[in-house]
């Protein structure tokens, strides 16, 4: 394949971050000068969930398009929906560089970056011109954050905020309080703090899905917490799982990965965890309430299996970067 190829003589050359930007700047552009176009279609089983029809069950997991800046081409290459962000309330700049990192033994990633992001008003004016475009778009959902400015009790707030600004534009809304690389944000996983946060979303979500990411390293009775929290309020659904701070079962050496230092590690050593976690979700979820599965999907064999243990939408992320432009329409494809 000539990408895998291009990214062992190039890309993989390049910091990580850099590569994504390039990347970015890449898809954009040939999706501008339309080329994106001129991949055949994939036929892929349209999916019917949240009240919305998905041209695909698989879709970009938030943290790759932070900044709404990309959505267009992303679906042409694929993907059936885009989850944008993490947003903030408040624009940061995120962790000091170097903070994302590539495990290439275990096609693996390991990021800091800290939600670094426009901010929810930039954003919010940003998608506001796309809509008005009338241009063909994937299913758009919007994954908020707190800002880390914001003090953990102040929580609410800006969560609030930040869902007022965006839900206009959502096709559905995520509710991260699962990323290792905001102090405290992890905490608020605990039932009587998201409560409370996720009420203030759903007011202010004009009656869009919402939905909250959690972390694998959750127990599987805290995931059952969760769930039953999801039941009570009614919620369109949970995404299971955010980035790992686990490090085990490794191919990088120990000392590598200890340099890498603190973050959260994606792609398929978290492949086992998430399923786990999606099948505890669906045990405890209501039928009606979706379960979207990310973690360690590269494959069209490992969709089907999301798929059949109960899954109703998948996402990925870090396949996109060691496998492709072309990964989202092979894993999708009927």
């Amino acid at each position: 394949m000539i990408y895998p190829t291009l990214f062992r003589l190039f890309l993989s050359r390049l910091d990580p971050e850099t590569a994504h930007h390039l990347g970015m700047f890449a898809i954009r552009a040939a999706s501008a000068l339309r080329l994106t176009k001129l991949l055949s279609k994939i036929k892929s089983t349209r999916v019917e969930a949240m009240g919305l029809s998905f041209e695909g069950p698989f879709g970009l997991a938030a943290g790759f398009d932070k900044n709404a800046i990309a959505i267009r081409a992303l679906g042409e290459i694929g993907f059936s929906h885009v989850e944008i962000g993490t947003v903030t309330a408040i624009p940061q700049s995120g962790n000091d560089a170097p903070r994302l990192f590539r495990l290439k033994k275990d096609r693996a990633l390991i990021n800091r970056m800290g939600f670094n992001n426009d901010g929810a008003e930039v954003i919010a004016k940003r998608l506001e011109k796309l809509r008005s475009s009338n241009q063909k778009l994937p299913i758009i959902g919007i994954n908020i954050g707190k800002s880390r400015v914001v003090d953990v009790k102040d929580a609410v707030a800006d969560y609030e905020k930040s869902a007022a600004l965006l839900a206009p534009y959502a096709e559905y809304i995520a509710v991260n309080v699962s990323s290792p690389n905001t102090p405290g944000l992890r905490s608020l996983q605990e039932v009587a703090s998201l409560r409370p946060i996720l009420k203030a979303v759903i007011d202010k979500s004009l009656g869009k899905p919402v939905l909250v990411k959690i972390a694998p390293d959750l127990a599987d009775e805290d995931i059952i917490e969760v769930a039953n929290l999801a039941k009570e309020l009614n919620l369109a659904g949970v995404i299971g799982t955010n980035t790992t701070i686990s490090r085990e079962n490794l191919q990088t050496t120990a000392s590598d990965v200890a340099a890498m230092g603190a973050g959260g590690l994606s792609g398929p050593p978290l492949s086992n965890r998430s399923l786990e976690v999606l099948k505890v979700l669906r045990k405890n979820l209501n039928a009606n309430q979706v379960v979207i599965s990310v973690g360690g999907v590269e494959t069209h064999e490992q969709l089907l299996q999301r798929l059949n243990a109960g899954a109703n939408l998948v996402q990925g992320y870090t396949g996109f970067v060691y496998l492709g432009p072309l990964w989202a329409r092979a894993v999708n494809k009927n």
